[in-house]
């Protein structure tokens, strides 16, 4: 178990890597991980599920003990990544099916890798772990009204089917997890060593899924949807950098909401683009999935040599997340 645990921890930690090698493999081997597509919807319901396992009541008391920051953090993320996803699909043309699944990434809540690089860049780990499970949370009412709202110009959008669709494969898998940590809790601290190498294993055949079934499509237009992807997640960085800086949060919690804005639950994405739209929509959130957790890792190293002499030094502190 410990080799196990071991293993698990260095497939965490090489996550990025793991990604980019999967989504080649589907580019070159489309029908051996097109078998994988029907189960895209399971896998992401296994990784929620681990995700409900290491959440804790703690990870909601940052909403009563500072629910001004958290409430900019959750604000930013639902408003700033849809409507950079708008008026991306507005300036660069592209199919229809590309700008709805650009469109639904957009509209995704966040990722929990979002709180490994606040880790690395010294940010405040505590503020983004509330604003990933809050916009995790909000995420069956607040992402089908935003897509509805936004791409269906492009395609139908079917807004009660995904909202069913989100309590499946996030609200309900949280739950049973939640509920297993205080039923099992034996068994749950033994299994969590071995998360990493699950959520891994689970996000890369989803990418090489959706690549394998759209790999016709990404030879003709992949350079511009990975254009888009990067224009979408850098904007995403930056404008959440300074939406916390205008409204005088301290540079560890900037760092914090930047990562927490530019990076999303892609995995839920390309499950609700596979499902609702097409293979090619869920191909934004494939590329999202390995873009960002390079553009993040870069940008969480850059943070980290960087000093804010007027922190605060009670914020001036790292805490790791569980």
């Amino acid at each position: 178990m410990k080799s196990l645990a071991t293993f698990s921890a260095f497939v965490g930690k090489t996550f990025a890597i793991w990604v980019i090698l999967f989504a080649v493999l589907g580019f070159f081997f489309p029908d051996t991980f097109k078998l994988v597509a029907p189960w895209i919807v399971a896998l992401l319901g296994i990784i929620m599920f681990g995700m409900g396992l290491t959440i804790s009541v703690d990870d909601f008391r940052e909403l009563t003990r500072r629910p001004y920051e958290v409430a900019i953090g959750v604000v930013a993320h639902f408003a700033i990544m849809p409507a950079l996803a708008l008026l991306l699909t507005k300036i660069i043309p592209m199919p229809p099916e590309v700008a709805a699944g650009v469109i639904l990434v957009g509209c995704c809540p966040g990722g929990t890798s979002s709180n490994v690089m606040t880790y690395l860049a010294r940010g405040d780990v505590a503020l983004s772990v509330a604003c990933t499970s809050v916009t995790t949370l909000a995420a069956p009412i607040v992402t089908p009204f935003l897509v509805w709202m936004f791409a269906s110009q492009y395609l139908p959008v079917d807004a009660w089917a995904m909202f069913v669709s989100i309590l499946e494969v996030i609200i309900l898998p949280l739950a049973l997890g939640f509920l297993a940590q205080k039923l099992i809790p034996g068994l749950v601290r033994a299994a969590i060593p071995v998360l990493p190498l699950v959520s891994v294993v689970g996000i890369v055949l989803i990418v090489a899924a959706v690549v394998g079934a759209s790999k016709g499509a990404i030879a003709q237009s992949g350079l511009l949807i990975f254009a888009v992807v990067m224009l979408h997640n850098g904007l995403g960085y930056l404008l959440g950098y300074f939406a916390a800086k205008a409204l005088g949060l301290n540079f560890y919690k900037r760092k914090a909401l930047a990562i927490e804005v530019g990076m999303q639950n892609s995995g839920l994405g390309a499950a609700l683009a596979t499902a609702y739209f097409s293979p090619l929509a869920a191909v934004p959130s494939a590329i999202f999935s390995v873009w960002h957790n390079i553009s993040g890792a870069l940008l969480a190293n850059w943070f980290a040599g960087k000093e804010d002499a007027d922190a605060d030094a009670a914020t001036n502190r790292v805490v790791i997340p569980h």
